[in-house]
């Protein structure tokens, strides 16, 4: 199941206790105080990682907490430093205060921790009360509370291109042709429901990342179908492939259907809409086809290609121009 938003409760170590405790031993009958310092208590860390790209292993999992510092020891010795709890969020994943709603922190970089909750420090022990006028004390410092927060992980794929079209498009199949993604694939609408990513092979051994997204519709800006729910998803793609179906039995002319997703983009975000795009003519296996490909490029004005998932016809030169163009733009894509 493809989970991209979920709000944890997170709750860091306590720190140890610090000892209260005097030096007793067959040749000390009455020594000094030699309580040691408690333990540090653990912290949340937050693991941005390849190996995931949903957030569903993380639910019904109620409070991720860590464990406590050791309580001190005597003859000085301190507690045990309490184990980090650290928690693997796919690549992408982004932190927000569950109350305010702002960011605190945008996990893009893999491998690279980030403490969300920090471990109290531990309680001191009496060995540090010792005074010239108080030289048995019997007091130690209680160790510090660790930060307890509950935030909102939000999920925003990661990817180089980003495939956007109406339901029944062809998104999925040139997905599962271009790269090793299986998507489902059917010959109805909204056969996609959740995001997908695929890696597809540019020149030599140069890859680059295709994510997919449900079809939209007219009004997915404003909450219509799945659209709203899963165009963050192609907010950090560099590139846009506008597919347009130009098949026999188009949901709508391709005109027509090039306008609806240029509009939901641009009321979604106005900078999604200001993307450098390709324009790509889906199921294009006949001269009619050629024909509906051609007259939509003259119609826009701007150049489409033409291909066909079923026949092949015209990827090469579809993967030949994305790479161009990625080759061309800054990495990563800068984002709001």
């Amino acid at each position: 199941m493809f989970v991209d938003e979920l709000e944890i409760h997170v709750r860091a170590g306590k720190g140890g206790d610090g000892c209260i405790c005097f030096l007793r031993d067959a040749k000390t009958l009455k020594g000094g105080p030699n309580g040691g310092d408690g333990g540090d208590g653990g912290d949340v860390i937050l693991l941005p990682t390849t190996h995931c790209n949903t957030l569903f292993h993380l639910t019904g999992r109620g409070t991720f907490e860590a464990k406590n510092g050791g309580q001190g020891l005597p003859q000085n010795c301190g507690g045990k430093d309490a184990e980090d709890m650290v928690i693997e969020v796919p690549l992408g994943t982004q932190v927000l205060d569950a109350e305010r709603g702002n960011l605190l922190m945008d996990l893009d970089t893999p491998d690279r921790p980030w403490v969300l909750a920090r471990g109290g420090y531990g309680g001191r022990g009496n060995t540090h009360f010792a005074t010239a006028t108080h030289r048995t004390p019997r007091k130690a410092e209680l160790g510090k509370r660790g930060e307890e927060r509950r935030v909102l992980l939000s999920l925003k794929l990661i990817a180089d291109v980003g495939l956007v079209g109406l339901p029944n498009a062809g998104k999925s199949t040139l997905l599962s042709t271009l790269t090793r993604a299986r998507p489902k694939i059917a010959g109805y609408p909204f056969t996609t429901l959740e995001p997908m990513l695929g890696i597809a092979q540019g020149p030599g051994e140069a890859t680059f990342v295709i994510a997919d997204i449900p079809g939209l519709i007219e009004g997915a800006s404003q909450g219509r179908g799945l659209g709203d729910k899963f165009l963050k998803h192609i907010e950090r793609t560099r590139l846009l492939l506008h597919l347009v179906d130009c098949g026999d039995l188009p949901l709508q002319p391709p005109e027509e259907a090039w306008r609806v997703i240029r509009q939901e983009l641009a009321g979604y975000a106005p900078e999604l809409a200001r993307r450098p795009t390709v324009i790509v003519a889906t199921k294009v296996e006949d001269e009619a086809g050629r024909a509906r490909a051609q007259a939509l490029a003259t119609a826009i004005g701007q150049p489409v290609l033409a291909v066909s998932s079923a026949t092949g016809a015209g990827l090469k030169d579809l993967l030949a121009a994305v790479w161009s163009v990625l080759s061309a733009l800054p990495r990563p894509f800068p984002t709001d």
